[in-house]
């Protein structure tokens, strides 16, 4: 028999090309498949486990601190909404706790000194509870307000606003399902924006 991938001919019963390592026989493609998956899998629990090892480390530095205390540092400007889905999906939720912690933190630095206050974590997963999630609908609403408030102190403009996020999140829920995760997309389309502006200013970029 030949080997499909190099064409060397190899003895019959042969799992693997001995010329360029291919696999001949069902089993070993199978094998091989399956191998690769689980490399995957471990890659993308690694990734969780280190971003959740981060985020546990730096929920606990603030509670420490007392709160929140600027570094001086540049803020996270690549946030991305397959991200936050895939994470979301394979830490079971929590990882969709931390991107709030996230995304509150850097707001209030980088919009500080609006006389607003956008509510942490902590907040967030009590008030949400209490509620039945719709303090949740009220936090996107008004991190979507602040961000849109505060678009022209960097020189920006944004046309969607709380109003607008939360019409996708109820609404677009109703509608098509997939509402929540188009207003997810515009506040760390915003946050993003706002983070890149604040670093610019400030010397980081």
């Amino acid at each position: 028999m030949f080997c499909s991938n190099c064409g060397t001919e190899v003895p019959e019963g042969t799992n693997n090309c001995p010329n360029c390592g291919a696999p001949l026989s069902t089993s070993a493609k199978v094998n091989d498949v399956v191998n690769n998956a689980a490399d995957m899998a471990k890659s993308a629990f690694s990734t969780a486990g280190e971003s959740l090892g981060n985020a546990f480390a730096d929920i606990k530095n603030d509670f420490t601190n007392g709160g929140y205390v600027p570094t001086g540092g540049p803020l996270k400007t690549d946030r991305s909404l397959l991200a936050y889905i895939l994470l979301t999906i394979i830490t079971c939720g929590i990882y969709g706790y931390y991107f709030v912690y996230t995304m509150a933190r850097d707001v209030n630095v980088a919009c500080e000194g609006d006389g607003e206050q956008t509510s942490g974590l902590l907040v967030f997963i009590l008030l949400s509870f209490i509620t039945c999630g719709f303090y949740a609908y009220y936090w996107y609403y008004k991190l979507g307000n602040r961000l849109c408030a505060n678009a022209p102190r960097y020189g920006m403009a944004f046309q969607e606003n709380g109003t607008t996020i939360l019409l996708w999140c109820v609404v677009g829920l109703i509608a098509c399902g997939i509402g929540p995760f188009v207003g997810m997309y515009i506040l760390i389309k915003n946050t993003n924006a706002i983070c890149a502006a604040y670093n610019r200013e400030n010397g980081f970029m």
